[in-house]
Protein backbone atom coordinates (compact mmCIF):
# COMPACT_ATOMS: atom_id res chain seq x y z
CA UNK A 1 0.00 0.00 0.00
CA UNK A 2 2.77 2.44 0.90
CA UNK A 3 4.41 2.08 -2.54
CA UNK A 4 1.07 2.76 -4.24
CA UNK A 5 0.56 5.92 -2.17
CA UNK A 6 4.08 7.13 -2.96
CA UNK A 7 3.48 6.57 -6.68
CA UNK A 8 0.14 8.38 -6.43
CA UNK A 9 1.83 11.31 -4.70
CA UNK A 10 4.62 11.51 -7.28
CA UNK A 11 2.31 11.35 -10.32
CA UNK A 12 -0.54 13.57 -9.08
CA UNK A 13 -0.96 17.32 -9.43
CA UNK A 14 -3.63 17.39 -6.69
CA UNK A 15 -5.68 15.04 -4.52
CA UNK A 16 -9.45 14.88 -4.27
CA UNK A 17 -11.37 12.39 -2.16
CA UNK A 18 -14.65 11.08 -3.52
CA UNK A 19 -17.24 9.54 -1.21
CA UNK A 20 -15.92 6.16 -0.14
CA UNK A 21 -14.98 3.97 2.79
CA UNK A 22 -12.13 3.51 5.20
CA UNK A 23 -9.54 3.14 2.42
CA UNK A 24 -10.52 6.52 1.02
CA UNK A 25 -10.21 8.11 4.47
CA UNK A 26 -6.82 6.47 5.05
CA UNK A 27 -5.49 7.84 1.76
CA UNK A 28 -6.98 11.30 2.38
CA UNK A 29 -5.41 11.57 5.83
CA UNK A 30 -2.11 10.16 4.55
CA UNK A 31 -1.92 12.95 1.97
CA UNK A 32 -2.84 15.53 4.62
CA UNK A 33 -0.15 14.14 6.95
CA UNK A 34 2.48 14.22 4.22
CA UNK A 35 1.53 17.82 3.43
CA UNK A 36 2.00 18.74 7.10
CA UNK A 37 5.43 17.08 7.00
CA UNK A 38 6.28 19.07 3.83
CA UNK A 39 6.54 15.94 1.70
CA UNK A 40 4.36 17.71 -0.86
CA UNK A 41 2.55 21.01 -1.32
CA UNK A 42 -0.20 19.85 -3.65
CA UNK A 43 -3.85 20.85 -3.21
CA UNK A 44 -6.08 18.43 -1.29
CA UNK A 45 -9.87 18.48 -1.40
CA UNK A 46 -13.00 16.47 -0.86
CA UNK A 47 -15.97 16.21 -3.21
CA UNK A 48 -18.73 16.57 -0.65
CA UNK A 49 -21.62 15.08 -2.63
CA UNK A 50 -24.95 15.29 -0.75
CA UNK A 51 -23.08 16.19 2.44
CA UNK A 52 -21.23 12.86 2.54
CA UNK A 53 -18.22 14.41 4.33
CA UNK A 54 -20.14 16.89 6.55
CA UNK A 55 -19.55 14.97 9.78
CA UNK A 56 -15.89 14.38 8.97
CA UNK A 57 -15.34 18.04 8.12
CA UNK A 58 -17.07 19.06 11.35
CA UNK A 59 -14.78 16.75 13.31
CA UNK A 60 -11.66 18.09 11.57
CA UNK A 61 -12.67 21.71 12.24
CA UNK A 62 -13.24 20.81 15.91
CA UNK A 63 -9.92 18.94 16.14
CA UNK A 64 -7.84 21.86 14.89
CA UNK A 65 -9.43 24.45 17.20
Amino acid sequence: MHERLLTMMELSDAFIALPGGFGTLKELFQMISWAQLNSHSKPIGVLNINGFFNSLLSFVHHAVE
